[in-house]
């Protein structure tokens, strides 16, 4: 696949570029959009039956379809594009995707006004305690998608359409309608932003994707204590692999020692000691 310019790599790693694919579980794929990563689930030997998780970063629709087609096959196409929450960097080519695979999005129901172009999110907190990105995060838009009657809420009973065997967790605090999903089976899980694998309010971090679990993205999180209870939840599972909506996948004792200690000790490790979002 010479003129395919996205690459192929295997767990385990220890940084990814853009435009990288890489093999996590035997149907579980990830793909590093710019500093975001979106996630391909499905067997790649049975090619229409698979979904997109998150939809990456804007103008990068082309990049999408390709690694779909370098896993899927020429002209793949998903049964859905599941969401974790709405914030740009996740929804940023989901309209162009729908529309092009003429596919339904789901959603957690709290997100549905940021994906139906009725509510803008919360301004991001750039006095919130971080690096320079919290102070770059003034530039980063706010403004709704609008997928019209393409986006649904995920079922209440938890399930993932297209996804069996997977449920979908309510993980508010970076937003209010956050999910993450859960696999029981092999405990894997995908995040989203409810934690990360990077310090992402550090821009040398966020560059070099260098790994480290922390709590999710400072500066636009608004809810602390949620936020803790979610990785409180989290954490109870127990995963074996975890899958981020920003780092690389983490996996076994590593995982679990730095979850379990995240978990143990948030408001002490990940929530920030000043800014608008968080009580003093």
């Amino acid at each position: 696949m010479s003129d395919n310019p996205l690459s192929k790599s295997h767990l385990p790693m220890t940084s990814v570029k853009s435009g990288t694919v890489y093999d996590i579980l035997p149907d579980v794929a990830g793909l590093t959009v710019k500093i975001v990563n979106v996630y391909l689930v499905g067997d790649p030997e049975r090619n229409e039956d698979w979904v997109l998780v998150d939809a990456g970063m804007p103008n990068e629709r082309n990049m999408i379809m390709q690694a779909a087609e370098a896993r899927f096959g020429k002209g793949a196409r998903p049964k859905a594009i599941v969401l974790t929450h709405g914030h740009f960097d996740h929804v940023g080519s989901v309209v162009e995707l729908a529309e092009h695979w003429d596919v339904p999005v789901y959603a957690q129901a709290l997100e549905l006004p940021y994906l139906t172009g009725k509510e803008h999110y919360p301004y991001p907190d750039t006095d919130v305690e971080g690096g320079m990105v919290a102070k770059m995060a003034r530039f980063f838009p706010t403004e709704p998608v609008d997928l019209g009657e393409r986006v649904q809420a995920l079922p209440s009973d938890g399930s993932v359409p297209y996804m069996p065997g997977w449920q979908w967790l309510h993980t508010p605090g970076h937003s209010a309608g956050h999910v993450s999903f859960f696999r029981e089976a092999d405990r894997a899980l995908i995040v989203g932003d409810a934690f990360v694998t990077v310090h992402q309010d550090e821009l040398y971090a966020v560059l070099t994707q260098r790994q480290e679990l922390s709590g999710p993205p400072p500066y636009f999180t608004p809810d602390w204590d949620a936020a803790r209870d979610s990785v409180k939840r989290l954490a109870a599972l127990s995963p074996h692999v975890a899958m981020t909506g920003h780092g690389i996948p983490m996996k076994g004792d590593a995982l679990r020692r730095d979850l379990d200690e995240l978990a143990a000790h948030f408001d002490q490790v990940a929530r920030p000691s000043h800014g608008k979002s968080v009580q003093n």
